[in-house]
């Protein structure tokens, strides 16, 4: 490697450094400027679960520091999400320079997408699948039994939602980028249609706590969003690498 090869990379790598200290830095703010309402958002999130309990029924914490390490927990994750702007900015900033025109004018939109999907992703499990499921799962049990669910356990259970309902609202934008640059096409993906059911079920298996009522309640909008994902991506088509950068 040349000297001034070496040179820039070594100048790649302290940009990279900067970017990842200012991502980190935004969400130990964030976090910093939430932690004083720690309790009140874990009531937030444990709202649905609550609302399918016995009159007067509480949860229970079954390790001494679960009360004040739990909350701080789900804090920190709000925090990460919340900074996801901020995050993909940093990124956008940091490979933005080595793209082409026409890779700007398309990944400026889908880095939008992106965001607002698994936002929105996250605002359908809270809304419409944890009700649901907690609706099943109180009411399945025998009358003699007493349903105290432990707040630690809550929250990974809510979490491992969260992050899988996120992260299968994406397949539109994963989609159009494959085909876009060339990867796969449309009618390729049409004629994998089969597959892909039964994928969307096995993906949903091992992302979603072990239960067929999740599992569907995932596997069915990843369906109905690579259905959206085909519709999207028609618009698109490999683009010429031969075109000028900016």
């Amino acid at each position: 490697m040349s000297e001034p090869q070496q040179s820039g990379f070594i100048a790649h790598l302290i940009e990279l450094r900067n970017r990842l200290m200012r991502s980190l830095l935004c969400v130990l703010l964030v976090f910093v400027a939430l932690v004083y309402f720690a309790n009140d958002i874990y009531a937030f999130v444990a709202a649905p679960l609550l609302a399918h309990l016995p009159a007067n029924s509480q949860m229970i914490a079954t390790d001494v520091t679960a009360p004040f390490f739990t909350p701080f927990k789900l804090t920190l994750f709000v925090a990460i999400f919340a900074a996801i702007p901020f995050i993909l900015h940093q990124v956008w900033s940091f490979i933005a320079p080595g793209l082409y025109q026409h890779e700007k004018r398309m990944l400026i939109p889908i880095l939008l997408s992106s965001v607002l999907l698994f936002y929105g992703g996250i605002a359908f499990c809270y809304f419409v699948v944890l009700p649901i499921v907690l609706s099943f799962f109180t009411g399945i049990g025998p009358e003699v039994m007493t349903l105290t669910p432990d707040i630690s356990s809550y929250l990974g259970f809510a979490l491992k939602l969260f992050f899988a309902f996120g992260i299968a609202f994406e397949i539109p934008v994963a989609i159009m980028l494959l085909c876009w640059s060339g990867a796969t096409t449309t009618a390729s993906l049409k004629q994998k249609r089969p597959y892909i059911v039964v994928g969307a079920f096995v993906v949903a298996m091992f992302l979603t706590p072990p239960d067929v009522l999740s599992q569907t309640l995932l596997a069915l909008p990843m369906l109905l969003l690579f259905e959206l994902g085909l519709i999207l991506a028609a618009f698109y088509s490999a683009k010429s690498p031969q075109e000028e950068k900016q």
